[in-house]
């Protein structure tokens, strides 16, 4: 039996359509998917929305629809994300109303008070909806919240449902310990510690339905329903089973050593601290990893949001670009945990120097001569053309993805397209063929091999691209269509 892997992406609410962070986030996580993949793993692959909360009732009043209908409709817009980017088809997608996801959110509710770890009382605190989250003063600039400088924070005084957040300090400071690359970079790992080290506050997790109506029911207490970060973090047990298929939730949670996940450097506290607290409070293993990516900014450094209106919108970059185009650029050009700028212009360029001038044009080249000279790659040779072969002959290729440096790898694949234009410029088999016909073909074999082991070194970062390639020099023919147009 193949050895279990479990990577997920964090949940996007679904208040508008989906941006260029999230987009960021799960080519990343497919990439490492399917690198798992290559590799022989059973990879189960998770992502979904995040469908309760305030902001999200919001934007349906606004819109003048039920919140049912509004979420049905966004999901479905994440949903046909998945093919627009070219990920996995075995994905598993996740809706927070799913009603296995709900029953999974009550029970695990039921066991964390049953150990004491749930209690009720009555405060008041500043909270900011475009986190979904409680504020403190140290937390504030200028009395707002630097992630949303636009949104008013609003000030909540009512009798909320606690979670003991506070009793988890020293398990959660002995989870770092114990894992010093438990959270990736270091730089993530130390502001988590430092965190928890200053001392952990209780937080709330329920709402009154009176004043916010949808989420899923606390159990045992009409007038409450979940706070929505308690809800959306059980997703990543209720995916594969718990509570009712402890076969799957046990080969997926506990055989993997745990699960990956990516998500962005404002779900650090969510992911590397709320929610291991709250694995610990039901007995539960805690994940293996979490992956922080930076943010993408504007022009200038602006941070990008959904709040902000900033956002530039995957789907209309895939109106003028092909999907792998964007994959590229999200694996190598955007750093992989520091934030990075992005425009179209910075995009374009890399386009046209990377793609249409590198990888295209040398593919081009290099089929052209293949078929004109009637130079094939031996039947034994494309039997041997599996991802996995290939990456583990190039130990920097996968030391980089073991450490999800996308961009690392990368580079290396480019060094050799790069050393490969280079010998066509050395070798210019183009015009030793007039005088040396048996030099010129075993140049081109060389070079067609070359770029065979490019293609699928290729495949779990630019699918489609590979396959194209692949299937081209299977067949003998050089390409009806440039893979990558230049853009003027």
């Amino acid at each position: 039996m193949k050895k279990p892997f479990y990577i997920t992406t964090t949940l996007p609410y679904v208040n508008s359509n989906p941006h260029i962070g999230f987009a960021l986030e799960i080519i990343r996580a497919d990439m490492i998917a399917r690198y798992k993949q290559s590799q022989g793993f059973d990879v189960f692959f998770n992502t979904g929305t995040d469908e309760h909360g305030a902001k999200i009732q919001q934007k349906a009043q606004e819109a003048g629809v039920s919140t049912q209908s509004y979420v049905d409709q966004y999901a479905e817009k994440f949903k046909a994300l998945g093919g627009m980017l070219g990920l996995s088809s075995d994905i598993n997608f996740i809706r927070t109303t799913d009603t296995h996801h709900v029953a999974a959110a009550q029970e695990f509710w039921r066991q964390c008070k049953e150990r004491g770890f749930i209690y009720k009382k009555n405060y008041s605190v500043k909270y900011c909806i475009g986190c979904e989250l409680e504020k403190t003063e140290s937390e504030l600039t200028e009395g707002m919240c630097p992630l949303h400088p636009n949104m008013e924070l609003e000030r909540i005084s009512e009798e909320n449902y606690f979670f003991a957040f506070s009793k988890f300090q020293k398990q959660l400071l002995d989870l770092y310990s114990a894992n010093p690359d438990f959270v990736v970079p270091p730089s993530r790992q130390n502001e988590i510690r430092a965190f928890v080290e200053r001392g952990l506050d209780d937080f709330s997790i329920s709402r009154l339905v009176s004043k916010m109506s949808w989420g899923i029911a606390v159990p045992d207490d009409a007038e409450h329903v979940m706070y929505v970060w308690f809800d959306a973090l059980v997703n990543y047990i209720s995916a594969i089973g718990w509570p009712t298929d402890m076969k799957k939730f046990n080969r997926f949670a506990i055989d993997t050593g745990g699960m990956i996940q990516y998500c962005g450097k404002d779900n650090l506290r969510q992911q590397a601290a709320m929610w291991q607290a709250m694995l610990c409070a039901v007995g539960l293993p805690n994940s293996k990893q979490i992956v922080i990516d930076g943010f993408i900014t504007g022009a200038g450094g602006v941070k990008m949001s959904k709040s902000l209106g900033n956002t530039i919108e995957p789907t209309e970059i895939l109106k003028e670009y092909d999907k792998d185009v964007l994959r590229y650029y999200m694996a190598r050009e955007i750093h992989p945990f520091e934030d990075s700028e992005f425009t179209m212009e910075k995009f374009k360029a890399s386009y046209n120097a990377n793609l249409a001038n590198g990888l295209g044009n040398l593919v081009s080249r290099v089929l052209k001569m293949a078929e004109t000279y009637g130079v094939r790659i031996p039947e034994a040779l494309l039997g041997a053309g599996d991802t996995e072969n290939h990456i583990n002959n190039y130990p920097i290729i996968r030391e980089s993805l073991d450490t999800y440096r996308l961009d690392r790898a990368l580079d290396e694949i480019w060094k050799m397209i790069g050393e490969a234009d280079a010998f066509v410029q050395k070798n210019e088999p183009f015009k030793k063929i007039k005088i040396d016909k048996e030099g010129a073909e075993a140049d081109v074999a060389h070079l067609l091999a070359s770029v065979f082991t490019i293609a699928n070194l290729l495949e779990i970062f630019l699918p489609d691209t590979a396959e194209k390639i692949k299937t081209a020099i299977r067949e003998g023919k050089a390409l009806s269509v440039p893979l990558f147009m230049r853009k003027a």
